[in-house]
């Protein structure tokens, strides 16, 4: 591999993720206010937010490649974020109890003057939720840190009757299309994976 690749998150999701793929990379976390701006879809608010994170890394590494990922759950045109307690956790999934959403995760490449972004949309269905169960998620702490207050690798995959979409997106990093794009933005070669 001809230059590094940095991760622009704490995400140890999108970190393991990545590990996964065997694709040299280092971690440097983005310190950013997220601002969402009103205006923007929910495809365009993820891809935003990691330009965002990206950006604010490259400031100070100029000749690698740096990537920046955001996730954001949407039910009925809301953006769901992290939640701010376990009372807004719990808030979010009696909202989600039964229901379909959608997961946005966008992604930004960083390379100098350059940048390509895109975004995977998933639709992730829950089953009817009792309050028990609610409730017993909510106290395991997992939803506290999740965009839309659960995380499918864990627990919260106790809560999911179906998907449609990538998998690895919900995660927080589409795998086979990030692979896709990073050899297309001239940072893989096809011999240098696994």
């Amino acid at each position: 591999m001809k230059e590094r690749l940095i991760l622009a998150s704490g995400s140890p999701r999108r970190r393991e993720l990545l590990e996964n793929l065997r694709i040299p990379f280092s971690v440097v976390v983005s310190e950013i206010e997220e601002i969402i701006d009103p205006n923007l879809s929910p495809a365009e608010t993820v891809m935003s937010l990691a330009l965002q994170k990206a950006e604010a890394v490259a400031e100070s590494y100029r000749d690698v490649y740096i990537m920046g990922a955001d996730t954001v759950v949407v039910l009925d045109g809301q953006i769901l974020g992290k939640p701010k307690d376990e009372a807004d956790a719990i808030d979010m999934l009696k909202k989600l109890s039964g229901r379909a959403h959608d997961v946005f995760t966008g992604v930004a490449l960083v390379h100098g003057t350059e940048n390509h972004l895109f975004y995977e949309r998933t639709k992730v269905t829950f089953w009817d939720l009792s309050e028990q169960e609610i409730y017993q998620y909510a106290g395991t702490k997992e939803p506290l840190d999740k965009a839309g207050a659960y995380g499918i690798q864990g627990f919260g995959s106790l809560l999911v009757k179906e998907i449609h979409g990538d998998y690895f997106s919900v995660v927080g990093l589409p795998v086979a299309r990030t692979v896709r794009e990073l050899r297309t933005f001239g940072l893989l070669d096809k011999r240098e994976e696994a």
